[in-house]
């Protein structure tokens, strides 16, 4: 019986046609693979970015060419070249103004970084319960509006619960709302306690990339609670700490809500913040060409101060191998 022997099937070269028609089909798959990904991104992409050129990058590139007009609204923009910001130099109000914000921002940032950075490390330290940090959360989840009425009724002069507590324990009542010492203060501490969770629940998230396997060696060669903060906590923190700074102080610069409903600017300007002035002059007295240039002025000094503390806290730089 002869059986047929099956020789193996003969291999193409691989210079030969069919070899080198297979690579072209391969890279025709991926490139269409690849476009259905970019046209798939390109989807979810688009609102966002349709958001940003219709809402920021457009109201952005008109207020700096109104910056450089005379416009109130009912007649033509006039061109007007620096005057505005001529005037703007000149305003004794614009300083003020400028000064009580920065005022202001030291208070809000100083207090609410270290508050928040201690309720972060006590979040990750003691207890990294999920009702904790929903109670956290709470105060953040109010408008700056409706924080700034309930408080205004707590530390009302006469009938606030604040003040009743006050006079109760015997001490005078405080205006802390109506006296120019204390209206900035109390402001930016209204809007710490709004703020505050939100913020450290941003650290927290930092925290928690931390390697556990740090503290443990640190623990064993007898390193403190308070050493281990210092050594490993802060400098592996920074990069985080570093963004959140950044994006808080830009935040605290555009502080408007809460001067609004709570004083109105005053008393006698002590709160009449740059974003407040701002305001009173576009819709107050309309003179947007001068409102434009006051904008353009803190778009310009929030972007120095932005890439200065992006330099100096080496925020894009992490010390996590």
């Amino acid at each position: 019986m002869t059986i047929a022997s099956s020789s193996p099937p003969s291999r193409l070269p691989i210079g030969s046609a069919e070899g080198a028609a297979t690579k072209p089909r391969t890279r025709k798959a991926r490139a269409r693979e690849g476009g259905g990904d970019g046209r798939l991104a390109a989807v979810f992409i688009a609102p966002a970015l349709l958001g940003f050129l219709v809402f920021l990058l457009w109201p952005t590139l008109r207020g700096i060419y109104l910056s450089f007009t005379r416009f109130n609204l009912l007649t033509p923009a006039e061109w007007v070249g620096l005057d505005n910001y001529t005037r703007m130099v000149h305003d004794p109000i614009f300083w003020d103004s400028l000064r009580v914000t920065v005022e202001y921002v030291f208070i809000n940032i100083g207090i609410q970084t270290v508050s928040a950075l201690a309720i972060a490390v006590l979040l990750q330290r003691l207890t990294q319960s999920a009702v904790l940090r929903g109670v956290v959360l709470t105060p953040y989840l109010m408008s700056n509006v409706v924080a700034g009425i309930v408080w205004l009724w707590i530390l009302d002069t006469q009938l606030g619960i604040g003040n009743e507590i006050i006079a109760g324990l015997g001490f005078d009542r405080i205006p802390f709302l109506a006296d120019e010492t204390w209206a900035v203060p109390t402001i930016a501490l209204i809007n710490v306690w709004r703020h505050v969770g939100y913020t450290a629940l941003l650290l927290f998230a930092g925290l928690q990339a931390i390697p556990n396997d740090m503290y443990e060696a640190a623990k064993v060669d007898g390193a403190s609670e308070w050493r281990m903060f210092w050594r490993i906590t802060m400098p592996l923190l920074r990069p985080v700490l570093a963004v959140v700074l950044i994006m808080t102080v830009i935040g605290s610069f555009q502080v408007f809500d809460t001067v609004a409903v709570t004083t109105n600017g005053g008393p006698a300007n002590a709160t009449n913040v740059l974003q407040f002035y701002i305001y009173g002059a576009a819709f107050g007295r309309f003179q947007f060409g001068y409102a434009s240039a006051m904008s353009v002025a803190l778009l310009v000094v929030l972007s120095a101060i932005t890439f200065l503390q992006y330099r100096l806290t080496r925020a894009g730089q992490t010390d996590l191998g």
